[in-house]
């Protein structure tokens, strides 16, 4: 072969140049139009979401205000006993709200210090190698399903608490509320967990370096420093109990009753859609449309604590700074 000119070598080069940068021009156009196709279809999963929100509640708004036509908000917050489906029916919401509310504390009372007793064990005192054994199999209790929790309630825990608690009812908020926490443990400990071991270990280091034990350092140091993902652990727990249905709906019974005693038997708001929801309630009647008031409601009460867990984490995350 022939050696090239200087000429022919320069013309040769310019040629590959102008390839290279027409291949170039290519693959960025087809990466931009890759990233825009993932943007747009990352952009519609985020306003199906918003969509879905704003539809459920356009939907729970509406046929509330229907059901308010005909019975009074006064009487709907107020009232303290609940027997829409009854000859002489009343419709006050409280005995659902408090049989709510007293199984979440109950449930939390179990879950919340156990959960994060839990967690702080497996971040900081547990070795890798029980770490992987006893995550797994914590989180296994997550995936029984609810109405198995339901039932050993009824079948197994009742029971024994009536051999220490005569006066404990066969239906009853205690046994409900109790493995209503086994239920959600999982949950706060494995995110107050994962909360704890994101914390920076130049903070352990240097809390022990400044003397500190290791008892002080958790508790003074990693736990408060993780505070808004245990807060949110909290949260989700809470919000997973407040919309819990089968083991309310098994085990606490369904008697809207207006108490705050543990030892009888409840209905919950979930409880109760549910059981209108499968009976032979007529279609567009007053007693049907009680389910979308006490719905909107229990939306609101969950938006409530929301709002206030992150209210919470603003100003300790301001005390912080």
């Amino acid at each position: 072969m022939m050696p090239q000119s200087p000429a022919e070598v320069r013309t040769t080069y310019a040629r590959a140049i102008v390839q290279l940068s027409s291949v170039d021009k290519r693959n960025r156009w087809r990466v931009r139009l890759e990233e825009r196709l993932v943007r747009s279809f990352l952009f519609l999963c985020a306003v199906l979401g918003v969509v879905t929100t704003f539809a459920i509640v356009f939907i729970l708004t509406r046929e509330s205000l229907t059901f308010f036509k005909h019975v009074s908000l006064r009487e709907f917050l107020t009232g303290t006993v609940w027997a829409p489906t009854f000859a002489e029916k009343s419709y006050g919401v409280l005995p659902l709200v408090t049989g709510t509310l007293l199984t979440t504390l109950i449930a939390m009372a179990v879950s919340g210090p156990v959960g994060l007793l839990t967690a702080v064990y497996l971040s900081e005192y547990a070795s890798p190698r029980v770490r992987r054994v006893l995550k797994p199999t914590l989180e296994v209790l997550a995936g029984i399903p609810t109405v198995v929790y339901g039932y050993f309630a009824l079948t197994f825990l009742t029971p024994l608490l009536q051999r220490f608690i005569p006066a404990l009812e066969g239906f009853n908020a205690l046994s409900a509320g109790i493995v209503m926490g086994i239920m959600i443990l999982p949950t706060v400990a494995s995110l107050s967990e994962d909360a704890l071991y994101a914390v920076p270990n130049s903070l352990r280091h240097a809390s022990l370096a400044l003397g500190a034990t290791r008892f002080q350092t958790v508790w003074g140091v990693v736990v408060p420093a993780a505070m808004s993902g245990i807060s949110a652990a909290f949260l989700l727990g809470i919000s997973r109990a407040v919309g819990e249905t089968m083991i309310v709906a098994i085990a606490a019974g369904q008697q809207p009753n207006f108490t705050f005693n543990p030892l009888r038997a409840i209905e919950t708001m979930t409880a109760y859609i549910v059981r209108i929801t499968m009976g032979d309630t007529p279609h567009g009647s007053v007693e049907y449309q009680t389910i979308f008031a006490v719905g909107l409601l229990l939306f609101l009460i969950t938006l409530g604590l929301n709002l206030a867990s992150e209210f919470i984490r603003q100003r300790y995350k301001g005390a912080r700074l």
